[in-house]
């Protein structure tokens, strides 16, 4: 059948960036006692946003509106920004495919690093483009090795996501904007934002909603605890955000998902209270990792990224017998960011079970 296939999709390995938990459970038979490895909220989304989804059921033979214009003008007020500044998608991950539609041809060069989000190399990759991986600088992403590999690459897009996944770091508002004033000509800068509802003060840089040479992205998906609902946004230039719609699904925004995220915008006081659960579970965990021998890192998003003091056979040792024991967890899978195990942020519930998982965890794994 692979005759049916393009030159370039034949050579693509039938993988998908993540393992789902669902395939664990089926595998192991079981389900998981604590989901703490996808960086969802388990805190849940606005009970108004709930309320709005269960009564746009009855309405869902309908299609979405293919503008999204309610929302559009929404998030457009919450940030600040004109509406022809807004592109809606499903998820970040959604958007970066379309992204990589509109920007990637076979051949073209793009910067990333070398760890970072594995879904946007998937997509470079689906599209034929060669990717350009630069190594973190400790536990951090390396905004001039970025730019300096982006200038000797030409490389037209540069990815970073601050706060940045898988370790959970972020740099100040101050270093992202001076490496926006210092890109090359020929480089778009693909700013990943996920966590930016979770990030601390002076971690989002201040970027003119018309610069002509950075995209920002957002999701519904972390702070706002509606994962399952695959709703993202970007906020870039009018010209590049209309380009979205040369290749977008236009009914691909579910509608019960367009009207519960309207109503989450809508309510930040719900936000605030999530903003001060993650800080309090933060610091549980961070509390865990110490009892039992580990270093939490500093984290600016809604998991915890912690370092087991050894090398990555160590911390998949401790991976496997936390997901054994029926805690999901991930890990990085790069050295030597994979000396680390990361954990969601979770509701006490799951860090009850996690306080119970993680010392016989790391005893077993010796």
């Amino acid at each position: 059948m692979t005759r049916f296939l393009t030159p370039l999709a034949a050579t693509l390995p039938a993988t998908v960036p993540f393992t789902g938990p669902e395939t664990m459970e089926r595998d192991q038979g079981r389900p998981f006692r604590a989901r703490l490895g996808a960086n969802e909220s388990l805190f849940g989304p606005s009970p108004k946003a709930i309320a709005a989804m269960k009564a746009a059921v009855e309405a869902v033979w309908m299609y979405a509106d293919p503008e999204s214009h309610d929302l559009k003008q929404a998030l457009a007020r919450h940030h600040g920004v004109p509406p022809d500044h807004i592109v809606l998608g499903g998820g970040i991950d959604g958007l970066l495919g379309l992204l990589c539609r509109l920007t990637v041809a076979p051949g073209t060069p793009v910067v990333t690093s070398l760890g970072a989000y594995p879904t946007f190399n998937f997509h470079v990759t689906g599209f034929g483009g060669t990717l350009h991986r630069v190594p973190y600088r400790g536990d951090h992403e390396d905004p001039q090795a970025l730019l300096d590999t982006a200038r000797q690459t030409g490389a037209r897009l540069i990815y970073l996501a601050n706060p940045d996944n898988p370790m959970g770091s972020h740099h100040p508002g101050a270093v992202i904007e001076d490496m926006i004033a210092n890109l090359p000509d020929h480089s778009l800068l693909v700013l990943d934002e996920a966590y930016a509802d979770l990030a601390p003060e002076g971690a989002i840089p201040t970027v003119p909603a018309d610069h002509p040479q950075v995209i920002r992205l957002r999701t519904f998906s972390k702070g706002y605890g509606m994962a399952g609902a695959r709703v993202g946004y970007a906020i870039t230039q009018p010209e590049l955000a209309q380009a979205f719609d040369r290749v977008r699904d236009h009914f691909g925004m579910g509608r019960v998902s367009q009207i519960g995220a309207l109503a989450a915008v809508q309510d930040q006081d719900w936000l605030q209270q999530v903003r001060q659960r993650v800080v309090t579970a933060r610091a549980r965990v961070t509390a865990l990792a110490a009892a039992n021998g580990l270093r939490a890192l500093a984290s600016a998003t809604n998991f915890v990224t912690v370092d087991c003091g050894r090398d990555g056979d160590h911390a998949r040792a401790i991976l496997r017998e936390t997901v054994a024991r029926g805690v999901f967890i991930r890990m990085p899978g790069v050295a030597p960011l994979d000396r680390c195990i990361r954990i969601s942020l979770g509701d006490a519930a799951a860090l009850d079970v996690l306080d119970e998982v993680l010392p016989q965890a790391v005893a077993a794994a010796g």
